[in-house]
Parts: C-alpha cells; sequence; structure tokens
C-alpha cells in the first residue's frame, strides 16, 4: 500500500460514481496531484482498466508515484499540462479516454507549503509556480508591472473590487524596495482595503483574491482550461465521461458554458443540469471543499472535433 495522500480529494464519491462504469477501460485524472482520486478511480474500476495522470508539478507527481504504486503499469504517469490531451493519449498509444476527471483546485500539500508561494498562512517568497520549468513568478509580476497593469490583472483574475487601491498600494510600497515575501503583500493588500471591508469578508482573508489572481497569471490557468475545453471533446470515446471540479465563478463559467455548447450541439449529454457540490459533512470535514462544484457530460457523438 502506498501512503495516504496529504492532499483530502474533493467529492471523492460523486467523481466515482460519475465516471465508473463496466467496460471503461482508459481513464485519465488531468490533475492527478497525489493521486487520492486516481486512487479511488482504480479501484472502481474494471481490474484490467489503466489509468493515464497528468500533472505539470514534479512534486506532485512525485507523490502520486509512491502512492499508485500498488496499482502497476494501471498507473501511468505524465509530466503534462492538461491542455496536452491529445498528446498525452498518442504518446501511451491510446486512441480515446472513457473517463477523463479534472480538478482544478490547488492542492493543499501545495497549499501548505511555504517555500511554494502560494499561501500567506506562513511566510514564504512570491513564488506561486505549479511548474518549476516557468520562468516568471508573482514576485516578477509585483515588482514589474505597471500600476494599470496590476490593477486590471487583479479585477480580472481576482474579481478584486478593491483592485485599483490595491495596486496604487503596492507601487507605492516596492519604492522601499522589492516586495519578496507572501506575508508581505498580503499586509499591504490588507491595508489597502476600507477598515469595514477587513472586518466584514466572513473569515475569508483581505488578500484572498489578489493572490488567486497572481496565481492564475503566473501558470496561465484560464488559457490552460480553455485549451482543455477545447480539445476534451475530441479525446473521449462515444459514451466517454468527463467530470471537471472548478473552485471560483472563472473556471465554473467557463466549464459551464463549453458544456452547454455541447450539449446544443447534440454531441453530450449534461450529466449535472446544476453543479453537485460537497455535502455538509463534507464541508465540514474538508473546510476548503466548500467552494467546489462539479460539472459532467456525456458523449453522445462519435465525432471526434
Amino acid at each position: 500500500m502506498g501512503r495516504a495522500p496529504a492532499h483530502t480529494p474533493v467529492l471523492r464519491d460523486e467523481v466515482v460514481e460519475m465516471l465508473c462504469r463496466p467496460g471503461r477501460k482508459a481513464l485519465m485524472d488531468c490533475t492527478v496531484g497525489g493521486g487520492g482520486h486516481a486512487e479511488a478511480l482504480l479501484e472502481a474500476a474494471d481490474q484490467d482498466a489503466v489509468l493515464l495522470g497528468l500533472d505539470v508539478d514534479q512534486a506532485s507527481l512525485l507523490e502520486a508515484k509512491e502512492n499508485l504504486r500498488r496499482f502497476g503499469s494501471r498507473a501511468r504517469l505524465f509530466r503534462a499540462n492538461f491542455s496536452l490531451l491529445p498528446e498525452v493519449l498518442a504518446e501511451a498509444s491510446v486512441a480515446a479516454a472513457d473517463a477523463i476527471l479534472a480538478d482544478l483546485g490547488l492542492a493543499s500539500t501545495q497549499l501548505d507549503d511555504p517555500g511554494r508561494g502560494f499561501g500567506f498562512a506562513a511566510d514564504g517568497p512570491l513564488d506561486m509556480r505549479m511548474d518549476d520549468r516557468l520562468t516568471r513568478t508573482a514576485g516578477d509580476l509585483v515588482n514589474t508591472l505597471g500600476q494599470k497593469e496590476l490593477a486590471d490583472l487583479i479585477y480580472a483574475y481576482g474579481e478584486e473590487r478593491y483592485s485599483r487601491r490595491i495596486a496604487a498600494a503596492i507601487i507605492v510600497a516596492r519604492k522601499a524596495g522589492p516586495i519578496r515575501t507572501t506575508t508581505e503583500l498580503a499586509r499591504i493588500v490588507a491595508g489597502a482595503m476600507p477598515p469595514a471591508v477587513r472586518r466584514g469578508r466572513r473569515g475569508v482573508h483581505p488578500a484572498t483574491r489578489t493572490f488567486q489572481a497572481l496565481r492564475i497569471a503566473v501558470n496561465d490557468e484560464m488559457a490552460c482550461l480553455d485549451g482543455l475545453l477545447e480539445r476534451l471533446p475530441g479525446c473521449l470515446s462515444a459514451g466517454g465521461r468527463a467530470a471537471i471540479i472548478s473552485f471560483h465563478s472563472l473556471e465554473d463559467r467557463r466549464v459551464k458554458q463549453a458544456f452547454a455548447r455541447l450539449a446544443e450541439q447534440g454531441r453530450a449529454r449534461l450529466l449535472t443540469k446544476k453543479p453537485v457540490a460537497p455535502s455538509r459533512q463534507e464541508q465540514d470535514r474538508n473546510p476548503r471543499s466548500r467552494s467546489a462544484k462539479l460539472r459532467g457530460i456525456e458523449m453522445t457523438s462519435t465525432s471526434r472535433q
């Protein structure tokens, strides 16, 4: 047995119920992380089913390799962005997948590691790269973008109404020297907020949306998600299913619209008219699951475009 993943997979049972059906032999986990969802899918699938696991985070792949070791050759791992689904299928000599999962959230192991710079509970460098092969960090953005560029980025990717105030505060602060750490940036952002807002966001730190925006920009997450959604139908077999878990409105809106277009074209059947949310019990066990939304489709056409 491998080690239990440090990250708790969100909506695990719902994902298995949606994707695992008898006869499905080729599974894909586009964001394999530590292997929590992948383990559940392989346990529930036919004994000769194979799972292809993708991730850009090398540390996550090493964790998945250990946690999925007991499945042997049934679990095959690839360091690749999920927008490269066709290339991974070709490399694995698989014509099409019968089930595809993408969990768009950060793993707890990423969020809780101060050295990655995703959070601000502990001090760490302003990094936020999921893939350490990327050359641009959050610190680069914070310390080099102009005030308007910063404000536009924070508004577009964080949906932060105080983006202009935050950008102005960052510009002022960096005149004294580069902003280097997560806690330093979090203090600057919080200080730019009106006092009533700092007190009134129901336990959510005022810097949360700004950090989300920087992370999305560093990793080009929206473009990668658009690539996944565009190429997903051509990677699924007839009758194949896809499930995507999103964690904020920018992601969920894209997924909802892409799935709706496939349904309108007659190429897919919606498995979720409304997104599936974690139960109250799951939210109590894992508070980070509270914003998760699961949507699914089943391909009804043999067209692979």
